[in-house]
């Protein structure tokens, strides 16, 4: 892997760039995130005064826990992924998805079955191109989840079985993180352990500036968004907090076959995104946008309706209302093993939450009348 190129100035040290690649390059699929959160805490453990994980595997870093004003940053840990479902006699597995996996990408794919007995690589199976287009009288195959296999290179169920591969066995994308030109990144599943990223390093900044909060940041790494909020869901009860900034990945609109008119004007490299919607709290909103600005911090702009379709929604609606902002990082390519984003706006989003957190307060006024 070659070193990262960060020319200039930068929060970002080598030792982060280092977790970055490893936590990016390591499987957490919905439902399994153990194996990423692991990698997380080992990372926070130094910038927080104590964590915890809660019974689905929420992990939770905390900094003056003692505070009753609660503060919670939070991104979400899970990746998109897929489950074995059934066994063919030949040795052939098809497969359920786990998540909002994307069935078009996956011909030709490898793979990592997570098997009992470890990780056993396969590849999504796809037939030749001149085995189908030899009859001009059929339509050539779309890929579907039910149509879609994987190989592992056994010949019978029995090999399968052999490997460790079981009904359930989760699967997910070879893919891991590298770098394009002009500080472009790709890699799996950067929806959303950029924001796993992006939290432990506010916590980094605010320990190693010996910034002093005025209340209890809970810095939170949540399970099961891909499948319907559920780990903010059951976290947000927990903790109760005060005040929400959730930070998520949010479509780059600049790349074709993407109308505008839909999803707006947003691109790679030109700051964070904010948006506006129901659960979005237009006072926190107002003071994230004035952060923003008296920083010099470039944001986006968006516009998600009834619902934003992240963690900021879980948080906004639980307990007796919690008042929540999402800031969101510009990707291309969402929910594929090509995910993409820019070094300039991974700085600046934490830049973001940062200087928002040294400005809260308990007595900031959040009210609307």
């Amino acid at each position: 892997m070659a070193k990262a190129v960060r020319p200039g100035k930068t929060i970002l040290t080598d030792k982060a760039f280092s977790f970055f690649r490893n936590y990016i390059n390591n499987a957490s699929p919905v439902g399994f995130e153990t194996w990423g959160q692991k990698l997380w805490i080992e990372y926070l453990k130094p910038y927080v005064d104590t964590h915890y994980v809660d019974p689905y595997g929420t992990a939770v870093g905390i900094i003056n826990p003692d505070n009753k004003f609660k503060v919670v940053i939070e991104a979400h840990a899970d990746e998109i992924s897929w489950f074995v479902n059934y066994v063919t006699p030949e040795g052939l597995i098809y497969l359920k998805r786990n998540g909002g996996v994307d069935h078009q990408t996956a011909p030709a794919s490898r793979v990592f079955i997570h098997g009992k007995k470890g990780a056993v690589k396969a590849v999504f199976g796809w037939p030749a191109i001149h085995t189908r287009i030899g009859n001009p009288d059929q339509k050539e195959p779309i890929p579907r989840t039910d149509n879609l296999w994987l190989d592992c290179g056994a010949r019978n169920r029995k090999e399968v079985q052999a490997l460790g591969i079981h009904i359930g066995a989760v699967v997910t994308y070879q893919d891991g993180f590298d770098e394009l030109a002009n500080g472009n990144y790709i890699g799996r599943a950067f929806d959303n352990r950029i924001g796993g990223f992006m939290i432990a390093e506010v916590a980094r900044l605010l320990k190693e500036n010996k910034k002093k909060l005025p209340y209890g940041l809970y810095v939170v790494n949540a399970v099961q968004e891909e499948i319907g909020l559920r780990g903010a869901e059951m976290i947000a009860r927990r903790i109760k907090p005060d005040i929400a900034i959730i930070t998520d990945v949010t479509h780059d609109t600049s790349t074709p076959m993407i109308s505008k008119n839909i999803e707006g004007d947003v691109s790679t490299g030109k700051g964070p995104s904010l948006s506006y919607a129901p659960a979005v709290h237009n006072k926190l909103l107002e003071l994230v946008e004035k952060v923003a600005a008296g920083k010099k911090i470039p944001v986006q702009w968006r516009a998600l309706s009834r619902s934003t379709g992240t963690d900021t929604d879980s948080f906004a609606y639980s307990n007796d209302g919690c008042p929540s902002v999402l800031i969101s990082i510009p990707l291309r390519y969402m929910h594929t093993t090509v995910e993409m984003l820019h070094r300039d706006d991974i700085e600046n989003t934490i830049k973001l939450m940062y200087e928002t957190l040294l400005t809260l307060t308990p007595k900031t006024n959040l009210r609307y009348l």
